[in-house]
């Protein structure tokens, strides 16, 4: 059976996770520091070092990721650490503090550490959810070959639109570069195909055809008029390759729409990294500058 980061081991640091915050819990309940609860009792340090450690720790886990030399642990293992033991956080660093908060670099440095863990689940809910989603949109083919497909999709519409009418291939020629595919993540974010153009002009084209097989056309001020004067004088090779060109392109929007797709899918799969690392090294930042004011100016 295929555990997930969630379960990994028997969900091993899920359970290391809630003994910490059981044992801070307790230790916090029964510690009685003579005032209110802060973080400048000899339990608020523990705390407060624990939850440090913890905060390094877990930035370790971006070098862990690429690192190809021998580590400790898998890196399956350090993820599910990473995701119960940055959740145990949120508790561990309330009972540090005492819950008591003020807008001073200590109430910073608590709410981007929420920030980056918050940004964290978000990354757990897609890291669990989208690849199956990928998976399902493929179709078992992968990402290269329907690129490939498209690509010689394209060469076929324009060759079959070029034996039609010239200004039947400007349309299609617009249709294809109007199709974004790849890029960074932002435009994959924004992907999308232009194949509706010319279905739309192809389609419209054939409807207004059927309702005037008996009409004359004398002027072509738009692009379905003069894709039904051409078809409607067409002889039965022009009709075939017409025919065959609305069925390419359709072919080339519904594999564009899975590699579009497919690309919006990775795409969420790493911007939520762009909030989540630079919080993270702020985090660290704030961290530094809460532990060195506390003991030296607090």
């Amino acid at each position: 059976m295929h555990d997930s980061i969630l379960t990994y081991a028997r969900s091993r640091y899920l359970w290391i996770a809630l003994a910490l915050t059981l044992a801070s819990l307790i230790a916090y309940i029964a510690y009685d520091p003579g005032g209110p609860p802060n973080g400048g009792t000899w339990l608020g340090y523990t705390l407060g070092t624990i939850g440090a450690a913890l905060i390094v720790w877990l930035m370790l886990f971006g070098m862990r990721k690429r690192s190809y030399r021998n580590s400790p642990g898998t890196l399956r293992g350090w993820l599910s650490a990473h995701i119960y033991l940055g959740t145990s956080l949120i508790l561990i660093v309330l009972l540090h503090s005492g819950f008591q908060f003020g807008w001073n670099i200590h109430t910073l440095a608590f709410v981007l550490m929420l920030v980056v863990i918050f940004s964290g689940f978000f990354g757990v809910y897609v890291y669990l959810r989208y690849p199956n989603l990928m998976t399902r949109n493929r179709d078992s083919a992968t990402r290269v070959a329907m690129l490939d497909e498209v690509a010689e999709i394209d060469q076929n519409a324009l060759a079959l639109a070029d034996g039609i009418d010239p200004k039947i291939h400007a349309v299609v020629l617009r249709s294809i570069q109007n199709t974004k595919l790849g890029g960074g993540v932002w435009t994959q974010l924004r992907a999308r195909d232009g194949s509706d153009i010319a279905l739309d002009s192809l389609h419209g084209a054939l409807a207004e055809r059927d309702k005037r097989t008996e009409m004359k056309t004398t002027e072509m001020p738009t692009m379905f008029a003069m894709v039904d004067f051409l078809a409607g004088r067409a002889t039965d090779k022009q009709g075939e390759a017409m025919r065959s060109l609305i069925d390419l392109i359709s072919r080339k929007k519904g594999l564009a729409t899975k590699v579009a797709r497919d690309m919006q899918y990775q795409a969420m799969m790493e911007i939520w990294l762009y909030i989540h690392v630079p919080l993270s090294f702020a985090l660290l930042a704030a961290l530094t500058a809460h532990i060195v004011s506390s003991f030296f100016y607090w």
